[in-house]
């Protein structure tokens, strides 16, 4: 990184640059309006959100592996399924319309007919989004009148009503954006996203909601969410439970006026480095937001025969209550650390395996290694951990996101229905 914020990256012939925009988010890229308000559901909170295109955008999604898919993922897989476009998405949060029956989906198919006929779009253009409580069906007479007093304000003030309208348990909105070349043009991405417990995607359990004003074809924008997916929120954990409801949609309305993006393109590398640098800080956002956590914990895998081999190991030691329960008792209890790695089910051998703890290596070679305890624990009262693995002298590499495992997880989800 450069000291002005840039990340830059190299393509066969010139160098490109990225810029971070940590306070971007799903407005930034041109033609996109977002807002929020209260209609009920919850008790003095705001509970329902949207997203808005100017023009229909080409759209792509990721959802949660859970055999007991919600009613709004099925109405939202049918809408992209008809022609591979949206231009609104709207959200509902405290009551997640999952394990409802054909009330549920009736009510889904509801919430998408009213949304569309109020911002005057094709039915199959809008995505029906909720999350909350499993099992409640939904008062359908405050979810309409609170469809039927969306305005769009036509500037960017609603975003920031959008995060807040999306949240649950979170402690805070989650936001981030770059800005690209693409031909000379400008392209921006952002992105906003919720979750904070029910974390442990395979894909996924959180929502998240990026938006670029990149012409990007549905095939290699489904592509390259499904690629960048992989490797950013399908390796974060909170507390190994995956979600009934959640889902990533990434939306490419193309009015930057570019030409279309293919990964023929010269410039495709750098949209999809920066979709991958969007996707990373809402994962890391989401793992740090974790219940009752106090930390992130960032687990480093290299040496390994694959990436596959190196993911399946972080996220077992990132995604270990032992580990995370040492890390927020500033415990360098290194043992956690080697049971998670053999456990994991991968094949390596012991006797290659080094683990440090920040810069303090505590095991070479599969054996203790004397280290000072102090400047540990010193090390494990900072809010970032980061936890280095080698595991032998393969090429493959991951990187996983977690949190620490407080008190106060216990204490919110004993009582998340009260």
């Amino acid at each position: 990184m450069t000291k002005h914020g840039l990340l830059n990256f190299m393509d066969v012939n010139k160098k490109e640059t990225i810029k971070k925009l940590p306070n971007a988010s799903v407005t930034t890229p041109k033609g996109y309006e977002a807002g929020g308000l209260f209609c009920g559901i919850r008790k003095k909170r705001l509970d329902m959100g949207w997203i808005y295109s100017q023009v229909p955008a080409s759209a792509a999604g990721v959802y949660t592996t859970n055999l007991f898919q919600a009613a709004p993922l099925l109405v939202t897989q049918e809408s992209i399924g008809v022609e591979n476009k949206l231009q609104g998405i709207i959200v509902n949060s405290g009551k997640a319309n999952a394990c409802t029956g054909n009330q549920g989906l009736h009510d889904a198919y509801e919430m998408r007919s009213s949304f569309s006929k109020v911002l005057n779009i094709n039915e199959h253009h809008a995505a029906v989004v909720s999350t909350g409580v499993i099992g409640e069906h939904l008062p359908m007479d405050k979810v309409k009148s609170g469809i039927d007093s969306i305005t769009l304000a036509r500037d960017k003030v609603g975003v920031d009503e959008f995060e807040k309208a999306i949240l649950t348990t979170d402690t805070c909105t989650k936001h981030f954006g770059v800005q690209l070349s693409i031909n000379g043009e400008m392209v921006h991405i952002g992105g906003a996203a919720k979750g904070s417990g029910m974390i442990h995607p395979n894909m996924a359990t959180m929502l998240a909601f990026v938006t670029t004003d990149a012409n990007i074809p549905h095939p290699y924008l489904q592509q390259a969410l499904s690629q960048v997916t992989n490797s950013t929120f399908n390796q974060i954990t909170v507390d190994g439970d995956t979600s009934t409801n959640d889902m990533v949609l990434l939306l490419a309305n193309g009015l930057a006026d570019t030409e279309p993006l293919t990964p023929e393109h010269p410039d495709w590398e750098v949209f999809f480095e920066g979709l991958k640098l969007v996707c990373q800080e809402l994962s890391k956002q989401i793992a740090r937001d974790g219940e009752g956590a106090t930390k992130l914990i960032e687990v480093e895998v290299t040496g390994a025969a694959t990436d596959n081999v190196a993911q399946a190991i972080g996220k077992s030691i990132v995604g270990s209550s032992l580990v995370k329960s040492a890390v927020f008792g500033t415990d360098a209890n290194w043992g956690r650390i080697i049971c998670a790695i053999g456990y994991s089910g991968q094949a390596i051998n012991p006797n290659e395996v080094k683990v440090s703890i920040g810069p303090i290596t505590v095991v070479e070679n599969g054996l203790p290694s004397p280290f000072d305890e102090f400047k540990a624990k010193e090390y494990l009262e900072q809010e970032t951990i980061q936890l280095h693995i080698r595991v032998g002298n393969g090429s493959g590499k991951a990187t996983c996101w977690g949190c620490d495992l407080s008190y106060d997880y216990v204490r919110i989800n004993a009582s998340y229905r009260t």
